[in-house]
């Protein structure tokens, strides 16, 4: 015991001076660590870049952007040149996809059809959003006499079936002789644009309604900032994100709609190649049994780009609504 009571004393002497040591001095400049904010859109990207379905759309979607810019990149065949010595010949040889009614390529044809289909899409789109948009913006942020005029007006048009209302328009609008290529073209983006915004216009209404009682929203109101200002930097902003989502799935859907008009026969019309017009003209009882890849090509392109559409929209919704994260 008497050997070990020197070692003891000093140990308490130890631990005594430790304590009253000065604790190490802090910069009070110095900012704590944190890690950076993550905006929406990068949380976005995070979730969808996972997404083995995202990547297989963006590669069907670019396949067919190109095709559509670049049909040269594809065949170097004329969709024009027809000999009717092929007409209805089986693929095979020089002619991947065989040979129509006329004795045209069907796999050029199908490379140029491209263009048109996706323009009619990507258009319809666009003018569907912005009109929906902006109208919804307007209606939701004003309320009042402005809101309960605009949502009477889209209700009478969102009454009217699309397949229905565009049949209609195009009938109305439709002229003699031969129609130019892009005068076609805005004939049925006009007919779906017209009866496509109010899905758009309701859906930008219940989100700008759901934004505007925020605080950032308020604090800049009290602040004294106009409403254009306010729409502008805090609104839209933040009221945007199901109209992208909504936008792309619908891009797909009226490539549909204008592949259903063409082959009526009241959607774009011949010289336009278009891959609703290639399956109206190999439609027939006859030509589906003889002759089926008249049929099977354009409408397995039109598919896989409806599809593409679809599955990046879903993508799209999943990663910007955080209640399906």
């Amino acid at each position: 015991m008497t050997d070990n009571a020197p070692f003891a004393a000093d140990d308490v002497l130890d631990e005594t001076a430790a304590d009253l040591r000065p604790a190490p001095t802090v910069n009070p400049t110095a900012a704590p660590e944190q890690e950076k904010a993550r905006s929406l859109g990068a949380d976005a990207w995070d979730i969808m870049r996972r997404r083995p379905l995202f990547w297989i759309s963006i590669a069907l979607i670019v396949v067919f952007v190109t095709m559509a810019v670049a049909p040269g990149l594809f065949t170097s065949k004329d969709p024009y040149f027809c000999d009717l010595n092929n007409a209805r010949v089986t693929p095979g040889g020089d002619a991947l996809f065989g040979y129509d009614l006329q004795g045209c390529d069907v796999y050029a044809r199908t490379i140029y059809g491209a263009r048109s289909s996706i323009l009619v899409g990507l258009l319809t789109a666009l003018a569907t959003a912005l009109i929906g948009t902006m109208l919804g913006t307007l209606g939701g942020y004003f309320g009042g006499v402005p809101d309960a005029v605009l949502s009477r007006l889209a209700d009478v048009f969102f009454s009217i079936p699309l397949l229905l209302g565009g049949i209609i328009i195009l009938y109305t609008l439709r002229g003699d002789g031969e129609t130019p290529y892009f005068v076609s073209i805005l004939k049925v983006v006009l007919a779906m644009a017209v009866l496509g915004w109010p899905n758009i216009y309701r859906l930008m209404r219940s989100s700008v309604i759901q934004v505007k009682p925020n605080e950032f929203v308020l604090a800049s109101r009290a602040l004294g900032a106009k409403p254009g200002r306010i729409i502008g930097s805090h609104i839209m902003p933040n009221s945007i994100a199901p109209v992208i989502v909504v936008a792309t799935i619908d891009l797909g859907a009226y490539i549909a709609t204008e592949a259903t008009l063409s082959f009526l026969g009241i959607g774009l019309q011949a010289p336009v190649i278009s891959w609703g017009i290639a399956i109206s003209q190999a439609s027939g009882l006859g030509y589906i049994r003889n002759a089926p890849h008249m049929l099977l090509f354009p409408a397995l392109f039109l598919s896989l780009t409806v599809l593409a559409f679809i599955m990046l929209g879903e993508v799209v919704r999943d990663a910007l609504d955080p209640k399906l994260r």
